[in-house]
């Protein structure tokens, strides 16, 4: 059973798991209208950096937090290819919280971060780094930017042979 089933793509069809299968997947909340949305940066560098090399970063849109990404798929799309040149998969808006909280979360919340705390995401941009198998390995807080040298170390060191 893979963490990533029942995901939909923005555009609302079944996300093809096989695209993620025997891959080092990064999961990222993330927003549009966020402070930290200039992280998309940072998530299509390491893309772009790594995606040879058997990894994928995997965005995943959510409105919880402020009411930071409002817009619609159509226009999330729009934003994140025009602004940031994203060519990582998102997924449709997903709570990541509370009672409705999407079953891939249901998971990653369970990681703790390097403090040993886990549970509940703290902000958008918070990220969890998934081995090959489809193991959550890692946690990192919405502050640690995505190309810090503590976040590609774990990457490289999850990449498959």
């Amino acid at each position: 059973m893979s963490i990533f089933e029942q995901l939909n793509t923005l555009t609302g069809v079944p996300l093809d798991e096989a695209e993620l299968d025997g891959r080092a997947v990064l999961v990222v909340n993330v927003a549009s209208r966020c402070g930290l949305t200039p992280q998309y940066t940072g998530l299509e560098q390491l893309q772009e950096r790594y995606g040879e090399r058997g990894f994928t970063v995997l965005g995943v849109p959510c409105n919880q937090f402020g009411g930071q990404e409002p817009g619609s798929a159509e226009e999330i799309q729009t934003f994140c290819s025009t602004t940031y040149g994203v060519s990582f998969p998102l997924t449709e808006k997903l709570d990541v919280n509370g009672p409705a909280r999407h079953q891939l979360y249901r998971t990653l919340t369970a990681t703790a971060d390097d403090t040993g705390e886990a549970g509940d995401v703290q902000w958008n941009f918070e990220k969890f780094l998934v081995s090959p198998d489809g193991r959550p390995l890692a946690r990192f807080r919405p502050m640690v930017e995505p190309e810090s040298a503590e976040l590609t170390a774990a990457i490289e060191a999850t990449l498959p042979d």
